[in-house]
């Protein structure tokens, strides 16, 4: 597949996440955007493309990847080119499968690959053939009640398949799903908390939001330390951090005050915008805790986007990320956006960019709010203004890709970190 037929569409990826609500792959599709995104065949082209050409199997990890496949495709010898323990084959079955199918099912089973089934609405001809070879299957809970979805669920209960709930909006979409025997959950239901004005931030919140304006307004470090000094579980965070990111630096070291150097006030600004989206008490591994995941995608994701557009431009470039991290902001505090900017002391451009879409920075947060929402037509849109700069859909998926593979690797690096 060359890039003009990756340029033919958006890849999107929708999480999946586990009881725990930990990250445990994502589903690749294409979204939109002419004939590409709507055909079957060039739908299961476009992923195994993305396999071979942006390096989606590096860039997920030990994360899966649940493929849309056609009938077609199925039988295409082209499928055995993506790795087994990598992907999930995801079947939706709009007849009975003939025998042909079936026996390419098995085939493909024993060679170690996992099958799901979707659109799952009860035993049928459709799906009563295939429930021995599947690894999972998806219910799309969406405008069912308790009562339905035990239904669907309870029959295949004790049967050693994984069952997976799509289209999980909402808390309650969560809380019914798990009490009808799901464990697997798919949607943005953990980025969209309740927003209330007024709300109370928490002691530990205020702290780092006091931290947050001391380094935004390059305060000396001695009163940064002191802050920290404060919160001795910050304090364990801080050097925590320092321990990974100086690792083979020549000097151990000797103080709150060598780390803040150490870190760098520019990736201090980060750690600290992190650490305020994180649950009290833990610590910001952006890859077990969703609505973090997201934030630090999009501010990776904007920051890539920024070098493209503005090569060697530091600032614009640490800015971004800091504009990405902060569109997420609301949902991680439950507050409004002008509240937050009452309490933050941010750069104009920033504040311009999350007020209004203004600048370089709004334009291209508009774009990946496009870009999120699955908008295609959005996207283009946006992108025409950026004709002849490269930025295009090749692009786009680009730095979703690096952006993926950047946080497997900060992933991968705590696993090594918390290793004896």
């Amino acid at each position: 597949m060359s890039d003009r037929a990756l340029g033919e569409t958006y890849l999107s990826r929708q999480p999946i996440l586990d009881l725990r609500q930990e990250m445990v792959g994502y589903e690749l599709l294409p979204a939109g955007g002419g004939t590409a995104g709507h055909a079957p065949e060039n739908a299961a082209m476009l992923v195994c493309a993305a396999y071979a050409e942006l390096g989606v199997r590096s860039a997920l990890g030990r994360h899966k990847a649940f493929l849309r496949i056609d009938a077609e495709f199925l039988h295409d010898d082209a499928i055995e080119a993506l790795p087994a323990d990598g992907v999930v084959l995801q079947l939706t079955p709009d007849r009975p499968p003939d025998a042909q199918t079936l026996e390419r099912c098995r085939m493909l089973r024993e060679r170690r690959y996992s099958l799901a089934l979707a659109g799952y609405e009860g035993l049928d001809a459709r799906s009563s053939p295939l429930l021995t070879m599947v690894d999972f299957i998806k219910i799309d809970v969406r405008g069912k009640n308790p009562r339905q979805l035990l239904s669907l669920a309870g029959p295949l209960a004790r049967l050693p398949i994984g069952l997976l709930a799509q289209g999980v909006e909402t808390p309650d979409d969560f809380a019914h799903g798990r009490d009808s025997g799901f464990r697997l959950f798919q949607g943005y239901f953990f980025a969209r908390p309740e927003i209330v004005s007024g709300r109370r931030l928490t002691a530990s919140q205020a702290t780092l939001i006091r931290l947050i304006n001391l380094a935004m307004r390059d305060a000396d470090t001695a009163r940064i330390e002191e802050g920290i000094k404060h919160d001795p579980a910050l304090a364990v965070n801080l050097l925590s951090i320092v321990n990974s990111v100086a690792y083979g630096f020549p000097q151990r070291i000797s103080s709150l005050r060598h780390a803040i150097t150490v870190l760098g006030r520019r990736q201090l600004q980060r750690w600290l915008h992190l650490l305020l989206m994180t649950p009290a008490g833990k610590a910001p591994d952006a890859a077990r805790t969703p609505l973090l995941q997201v934030a630090a995608l999009r501010g990776r994701m904007l920051e890539l986007l920024v070098g493209r557009l503005r090569p060697g431009d530091a600032a614009l470039a640490g800015q971004a990320f800091i504009t990405g991290l902060m569109s997420m902001m609301p949902a991680a505090l439950g507050l409004p956006m002008n509240e937050i900017f009452e309490q933050i002391a941010l750069e104009q451009e920033i504040v311009a960019a999350l007020q209004s879409y203004q600048g370089p920075l709004g334009k291209m947060l508009a774009l990946l709010e496009c870009f999120d929402a699955e908008d295609a037509d959005g996207c283009d849109q946006i992108l025409a203004g950026f004709a002849g700069t490269g930025l295009d859909r090749n692009a786009l998926n680009a730095c979703l890709i690096d952006s993926l593979r950047w946080i497997n690797a900060g992933e991968e690096a705590e696993s090594r970190d918390a290793r004896p």
